[in-house]
């Protein structure tokens, strides 16, 4: 008896936002097809030049866009980002640091120092049982 194995594959949309880009800047034929399990892998492996310029230069999905500022996705909406943008307008917020960013940063900071005493104090309470 043989396995047939079938290829895995995915949405365009499921491939970009593992890639980490914005699906509506990669090429017609990346958006209009399907991308396989292999395919992904060698994308990720030895990204072609488009992938890395958009990468390098975006325009950024809002996850992307969020961590390179430091803050949440939700902070972006809060700040009026609604769009992809791109690394040199990433680079300009971060240099006129607006008010709204500045908020959104401190937030962010406030919630992370929250999760590790929670963490912490989960770990101690693990080590008393």
């Amino acid at each position: 008896m043989t396995s047939h194995q079938t290829t895995q594959t995915m949405k365009p949309a499921t491939a970009a936002k593992k890639l980490g880009v914005y699906l509506e800047a990669t090429p017609a034929e990346f958006q209009e097809g399907v991308v396989s399990r292999a395919e992904l892998n060698a994308l990720q492996t030895d990204p072609p030049e488009w992938l890395q310029e958009l990468r390098r230069n975006g325009p950024h999905p809002r996850p992307v866009v969020a961590a390179k500022l430091g803050i949440s996705i939700s902070g972006l909406a809060r700040g009026g980002i609604a769009e992809p943008l791109t690394t040199e307008q990433i680079d300009a917020l971060k240099r006129d640091l607006p008010e709204w960013l500045q908020k959104e940063r401190a937030t962010q900071a406030e919630v992370r120092k929250e999760a590790a005493r929670v963490k912490e104090k989960n770990a101690a309470r693990g080590d008393q049982h």
